[in-house]
């Protein structure tokens, strides 16, 4: 009879101090004799935003290599995984005790995290290079989410990317965020002249920064309670239309998956006038569970 192999896994609630609200996130601390199609399984038996399978670095400077896989494919760059990822590392002790900064290595390269110390410390990632993408006509961004452009605020829809390309459309209220119903109809439609894997990210400002609902219906995600990679994008988003303060060391959150039940708090950091010397996105993070899955 031949033994199954077990592998230890941890599940994490991100960017929440509350159990069982964030989003869910489940990490393979040690993951290096699995193959990518047996990763991307295990990620769909899960059945969670994303899944992590920790990696030795193949890079000097870097505490280890994440591979992060959604239920559909693998990504590039997350946030949500990133955040969570890095504080297995630091339970395990696959960085040293007590440290304030590492790297660590995604396919889209090196990552830098900061660790603020204290009894619910927050982990903050910087985010990725910007890179500026096309503009969505208003009605159309509209159908997307169920909407009229009239709902819309007079802004343009606009994709961006920070490793993970996303349109975001800005929403006139928060009653209006609540109301959207994606459109999966609109969505095939949309698809046949933008072929590339997107997410939608729709938010309204708020006086504490933004509130906000994402979908990513690409990845075989219909709804992401929290979206780290696409928090730093809107901050800049934000920033460029005067949306929120664009002065050096403003702070501010973005709250997300409140209408689905898993409130996340994203907490957004400008570093120089603009962001000219980045922008970090972070937030909690708390353990759940722990186990063993059998192969």
């Amino acid at each position: 009879m031949k033994l199954n192999k077990l592998y230890r896994y941890r599940v994490v609630d991100v960017f929440t101090t509350e159990p069982l609200e964030g989003n869910p996130l489940a990490v393979f601390p040690d993951a290096s004799d699995l193959s990518a199609s047996r990763m991307q399984k295990i990620a769909r038996e899960f059945n969670l935003s994303e899944t992590v399978f920790v990696f030795p670095a193949t890079r000097s400077e870097c505490a280890a290599k994440l591979r992060i896989f959604t239920p559909g494919k693998e990504m590039d760059f997350a946030g949500h995984p990133t955040v969570g990822t890095a504080y297995i590392l630091m339970v395990e002790r696959k960085v040293p005790e007590g440290a304030a900064q590492f790297v660590v290595e995604e396919n889209v390269g090196p990552i830098s995290i900061s660790v603020e110390s204290g009894a619910a410390a927050k982990i903050w990632l910087k985010s990725p290079a910007l890179r500026e993408g096309a503009f969505v006509d208003k009605s159309i961004a509209a159908a997307l989410l169920g909407l009229k452009g009239c709902q819309l605020l007079d802004k343009p829809p606009q994709v961006l990317d920070a490793g993970n390309p996303t349109l975001f459309i800005p929403i006139a209220d928060r009653a209006t965020v609540d109301a959207i119903a994606f459109d999966t109809t609109a969505w095939k439609q949309f698809k046949l002249h933008n072929p590339a894997p997107l997410c939608v990210f729709a938010f309204t400002p708020t006086p504490e920064g933004a509130y906000s609902r994402m979908f990513a219906p690409d990845y075989g995600i219909a709804e992401d309670p929290a979206s780290g990679s696409s928090t730093g994008p809107l901050a800049a988003y934000m920033m460029k239309h005067r949306l929120c303060p664009s002065k050096a060391d403003t702070r501010f959150y973005s709250e997300q998956g409140t209408r689905m039940g898993r409130r996340s708090i994203l907490h957004v950091h400008i570093h120089g006038e603009h962001g000219v010397d980045g922008i970090a996105v972070g937030g909690n993070v708390t353990p759940v569970i722990e186990g063993t899955l059998s192969l």
